[in-house]
C-alpha cells in the first residue's frame, strides 16, 4: 500500500484514509471527523511555519492527551519539522534534558506544565508557547498542503524511558512511522468499524502508532490519560471500544478489576507488547474477555516492533513471541554470526525498513546497536542488534530467553529472570515479581525475587519453588512488596526495583 502522491510524506495520507464524515478521533467533549483531522493537520502545520520554523527543526510537544497532542505528529511531518513527544509523566530535570539532547526549537505545554519549568529547563534557543495559543493561532491560518519531504528525512526524535542512564533519542523517518502503520493495521487487522482505546502514553512508539494504524485503517482513536483500572472499563463501556493495547502490569490491574460482562465482551481485540504476558495472565485475559483476539508482541524502540503471535497459536503456545511482521527480518544468531539452529538460543537481530536511524547526537551508542546485517540476511543494510536472546522452534515461532546483560550468573550457570518470574506467577501466590541476580562471594551471583504482595503466601511461594526450580534456581531470598515501580511508559522498572530493594537492605 503506498501513497497516492509519491512525492508527498507518507504520512500526509493518514488523515485521508478514512470517510470524510467517519469519526478519526473521539474526545471527551467532541467527535472530530477525518475531513476535520485533515484541516486541523494542515492547520498546525501552517501555524508552525508561522512561528518561523525552517525545516528540520526539532519541536517538542509536553502534554497530555489532548487533541493537539493527537495532531502534532502529523502536522510537524507537513511542515517539515521533527516532532520530540515527551512523556506527561516525566519530571522537570528530564524534561529539561530532553529539551536540551534534541536541541528543540520549540516546546508545545500547557499553562501548569509551563509553571513547572525553571529558567535553566529551557535552552536559551528554545521557545515555550501554550497549546491554547496554538490552537487559536491555527485556526485563523490556510492550511498547509501535503509535505514534499523525503521519506528518509527524519521526522520523530522519540526517547526511550530511561530506566537504565539518560534517555536516548531514537530518530524515525517518515517511512518508519509510515510501514509501520500499515504494518500493524494489516496484521491485527483493523478496520473502519474499529474504535481503538488509546491509553498508553503518545510519546511511546507502541502509543503513537495506536493513532497512525487506526487512522491507516480508517478507524476511531479514543484518547485515555486514566488513573486507576476501573476509567479504563468505563471508557469501554462509554465509547463501545473494539480494540485495546496495554503492557503486563496494566493488563495485571486490569484483570483484578470488576468487569460487567456485557462490558468485557465488547472487545474484539487486545494486544500486548513491554513485555511477555505469563502463561496465568494468559489464561485471565482469555476468560476475561471471551470475545477478543489476543495478540502477543514484541518490540524494541530502535526498530519499532518485530514480531507478533497469532491468536489461534496462543492456547498452544502461550509463552512465544510469534514470528515477524510485515516488513520486518527477525534473525536468530548466534555469537559467532551464524544462524542458529532450531532450539539454539542466539541473539535477535532485525533488519528492514523498520529499523530507525540510530540515536541522536549519539555516534557511539549507535554503533554499539546498529551494526550491520548479517551476510546471509535478505534485507541486508542496517541492522539492530537487540542485546535479547530467544530461540526459535521447528515450527518458526520464536520464544524470549533474556537479556544478555541481565542474565543471572549463580555458580558457573546462565540464568534467565523471565524464567524464575514466570514459575513464580504461576504458583498463582502473587501477580507481579521481578528475579534479579545479586553479588554473592560464594556464587558470583544469588537469585533474589522481588514479589507483590503482603508475604502471606511466602512459605507456600518457597515449598512451590522448590518443586519446580532445580537447586541452582532457586531464589536465595524474596522480598515482599505492596507495589513495584514502573516507568512512564508502564512497564515494571528493573532499575527502580534493584535500586529500591538493594537500598532497604542495606
Amino acid at each position: 500500500m503506498q501513497s497516492p502522491n509519491p512525492t508527498a510524506s507518507p504520512l500526509d495520507h493518514l488523515p485521508r484514509c478514512g470517510a470524510p464524515d467517519a469519526a478519526a478521533l473521539i474526545m471527551r467533549d467532541e467527535i472530530i471527523s477525518y475531513a476535520v483531522l485533515e484541516l486541523m493537520v494542515g492547520q498546525m502545520a501552517a501555524a508552525l511555519v508561522d512561528m518561523g520554523l525552517a525545516p528540520g527543526d526539532r519541536v517538542a510537544t509536553w502534554l497530555p492527551k489532548t487533541r493537539l497532542a493527537c495532531i502534532m505528529p502529523l502536522a510537524a511531518a507537513r511542515a517539515g519539522l521533527v516532532h520530540v513527544p515527551v512523556n506527561p509523566m516525566l519530571k522537570h530535570a528530564q524534561v529539561a534534558h530532553i529539551l536540551a539532547d534534541s536541541g528543540a526549537h520549540l516546546l508545545v505545554t500547557a499553562d501548569a506544565r509551563a509553571k513547572m519549568l525553571a529558567d535553566a529547563d529551557v535552552p536559551a534557543a528554545c521557545r515555550v508557547v501554550l497549546d491554547t495559543k496554538m490552537e487559536a493561532l491555527s485556526a485563523t491560518l490556510t492550511p498547509c498542503q501535503a509535505s514534499a519531504a523525503d521519506v528518509d528525512a527524519l521526522v520523530a526524535i522519540l526517547y526511550t524511558s530511561g530506566s537504565t542512564g539518560r534517555p536516548k533519542g531514537v530518530m524515525l523517518s517518515h517511512a518508519n512511522l509510515w510501514l509501520g502503520a500499515i504494518s500493524v493495521a494489516h496484521y491485527l487487522r483493523l478496520g473502519a468499524g474499529d474504535r481503538v482505546l488509546g491509553v498508553l502514553p503518545l510519546s511511546f512508539d507502541y502509543g503513537q502508532n495506536q493513532l497512525f494504524s487506526t487512522w491507516a485503517a480508517g478507524g476511531a482513536v479514543i484518547p485515555l490519560d486514566y488513573l486507576t483500572a476501573r476509567d479504563v472499563v468505563k471508557a469501554v463501556e462509554r465509547h463501545d471500544v473494539t480494540s485495546l493495547a496495554g503492557v503486563p502490569p496494566l493488563w495485571t490491574q486490569l484483570c483484578e478489576t470488576e468487569w460487567p460482562p456485557e462490558t468485557a465482551a465488547r472487545l474484539r481485540r487486545l494486544t500486548n507488547s513491554g513485555g511477555a504476558l505469563s502463561v496465568p495472565l494468559v489464561n485471565r485475559l482469555t476468560a476475561l474477555f471471551p470475545n477478543a483476539a489476543l495478540f502477543p508482541m514484541y518490540g524494541l524502540t530502535e526498530a519499532f516492533r518485530s514480531t507478533y503471535l497469532d491468536p489461534t497459536l496462543v492456547a498452544a503456545h502461550p509463552t512465544s513471541m510469534g514470528k515477524a511482521i510485515p516488513f520486518a527480518e527477525v534473525m536468530v544468531v548466534r555469537a559467532d554470526g551464524a544462524q542458529a539452529g532450531v532450539g539454539e538460543s542466539g541473539e535477535l537481530v532485525h533488519a528492514g525498513p523498520l529499523v530507525a536511524q540510530g540515536y541522536w547526537q549519539d555516534a557511539a551508542r549507535t554503533a554499539l546497536r546498529f551494526k550491520p546485517a548479517p551476510i546471509w540476511s535478505q534485507y541486508g543494510g542496517m541492522a539492530v542488534w537487540s542485546g535479547d536472546k530467544v530461540r526459535r522452534d521447528a515450527e518458526g515461532l520464536l520464544y524470549f530467553v533474556g537479556r544478555d546483560d541481565e542474565m543471572i550468573k549463580c555458580a558457573g550457570n546462565r540464568i534467565s529472570p523471565t524464567e524464575i518470574e514466570d514459575v513464580a506467577i504461576a504458583s498463582g501466590l502473587t501477580n507481579e515479581a521481578v528475579a534479579l541476580g545479586v553479588e554473592d562471594e560464594r556464587l558470583g551471583q544469588a537469585v533474589l525475587l522481588i514479589a507483590r504482595g503482603d508475604g502471606t503466601h511466602a512459605k507456600a511461594l518457597e515449598q512451590y519453588f522448590r518443586r519446580e526450580l532445580p537447586a541452582f534456581m532457586q531464589p536465595q531470598r524474596v522480598v515482599w512488596c505492596e507495589g513495584l515501580p514502573r516507568n512512564p511508559n508502564g512497564k515494571l522498572d528493573r532499575a527502580a526495583i534493584r535500586s529500591a530493594t538493594l537500598e532497604g537492605a542495606a
